[in-house]
């Protein structure tokens, strides 16, 4: 149940930041072939933050306690151009114009998560 949650939330977080966002496009034949696409690139999205985003975090740690926390940002918008990259290798419909836009897309999915888990219900 857990798991299925953490897809839902990472599902309407990048949903919530192409609608908000220009630069972020989430493409498909039809609503039903978007939303596929949309769950696909969730699961992507959730397998990148889980793997590499902590390496990275932990190999960059200087450098955030340098910055003051201002590189997670930059760590989080990397982490949406890798999901983007391997979605297009996979041939999914989800296209990030460039990094600053995977900044501002960082920041939405950021919140719409946090908000987003503090509106669910724990599914542990």
């Amino acid at each position: 149940m857990r798991f299925l949650l953490w897809v839902v939330v990472n599902a309407l977080a990048l949903a919530a930041a192409a609608w908000l966002l220009d630069g972020i496009r989430i493409t498909g034949a039809d609503t039903e072939d978007r939303l596929l696409t949309l769950v696909l690139v969730a699961l992507v999205f959730g397998v990148v933050n889980a793997v590499v985003a902590p390496v990275v975090k932990l190999l960059s740690l200087p450098f955030i306690i340098l910055t003051l926390g201002l590189l997670l940002v930059v760590i989080n918008a990397l982490m949406l151009l890798l999901t983007e990259w391997i979605a297009r290798q996979l041939d999914l419909g989800f296209h990030v114009r460039d990094f600053w836009t995977a900044v501002l897309g960082a920041i939405v999915i950021t919140v719409a998560t946090w908000v987003l888990e503090i509106a669910l219900p724990d599914g542990t």
